[in-house]
């Protein structure tokens, strides 16, 4: 097995292994799930309970295409606060998604949480 692709696995097992500590996100606390590439961040938040997206933000949006570094994350976070706000979520229970807590995803959940959501 490469080292790429045994990387992807050990991700694959410690993102199961959280999603059961986490359970599924409710309507009143839906999931923030967030996915990091190499170049850019995206992120959600999910009513699980349905199976739906309540709102999203990326690195990648139309007209925004920018590499996504600390300061552009925390951005993000700050973004997706706002968008959360509007549709009257509060809370939510946050999904790293098997990415270490450091660096842009920690930079996105502190934006998060300076632009008001719990979590």
């Amino acid at each position: 097995m490469s080292k790429t692709a045994e990387k992807s696995v050990l991700r694959e097992r410690r993102k199961k292994r959280i999603r059961k500590k986490i359970g599924g996100g409710t309507a009143e606390r839906p999931r923030l799930s967030v996915f990091r590439s190499d170049t850019h961040v995206y992120a959600q938040v999910i009513d699980d309970l349905k199976g739906v997206t309540l709102a999203s933000v990326s690195s990648f949006e139309k007209g925004k295409h920018r590499r996504a570094n600390i300061g552009v994350c925390e951005e993000l976070g700050k973004t997706l606060a706002e968008r959360c706000k509007a549709k009257n979520i509060g809370a939510v229970v946050f999904d790293k998604n098997g990415f270490a807590y450091h660096g842009r995803v920690k930079a996105l959940a502190d934006g998060a949480r300076d632009g008001g959501l719990q979590f």
